[in-house]
């Protein structure tokens, strides 16, 4: 599908750029193993708070054997996720949230447009469109394969008690 009030020119982005890696991504970000979204942010423009950042689909997904049998598909709801994830990224970077874990806050106008399938290079935009320090951000995001928009939709970040959540004990 065409892409629309486009986040970023597409076109002029080097996938294989590396502003930071996974090893600087997780400074920033609590998820790991199968929940890590993100391979590498590839740009970042601090004055329109626009971040972009890239996602290697493998045939190792822990949703490639059942999503779907024969014919996988990367699932809706992980494709918000890794934009959440680099919406995070962006803010605790540069320290916009004022607080030390963002949460998902939700997700609205998501509009799925297209497939992703191992073997993709998943291209995720995000640009934050409301800074509540301490409160919340608000960012809108597009997730392109190739020269296709494949997902689209506006996505909130909350603050969440990380001094509560360390202390909690796993449900048995």
């Amino acid at each position: 599908m065409p892409i629309r009030d486009q986040i970023v020119d597409y076109a002029q982005l080097n996938l294989d750029d590396c502003i930071a890696d996974i090893d600087q991504i997780r400074r920033y970000l609590p998820q790991r193993f199968e929940m890590e979204q993100l391979s590498r942010i590839i740009h970042e423009d601090l004055e329109r708070h626009v971040c972009v950042g890239c996602r290697d689909i493998s045939d190792d997904e822990f949703w490639v054997r059942g999503h779907m049998p024969g014919m996988p598909l990367m699932p809706g709801v992980i494709m918000c996720e890794a934009a959440a994830q680099l919406c995070c990224y962006f803010a605790q970077r540069h320290d916009l949230s004022g607080c030390d874990l963002i949460g998902f806050g939700g997700l609205e106008d998501v509009r799925f447009r297209g497939i992703v399938r191992p073997g993709d290079c998943l291209v995720i935009a995000a640009e934050l469109t409301k800074v509540r320090r301490g409160a919340m951000i608000v960012s809108r995001f597009q997730c392109v394969v190739e020269d296709s928009l494949v997902c689209e939709g506006s996505i909130k970040g909350i603050p969440l008690p990380l001094d509560e959540l360390i202390g909690a004990t796993p449900a048995s």
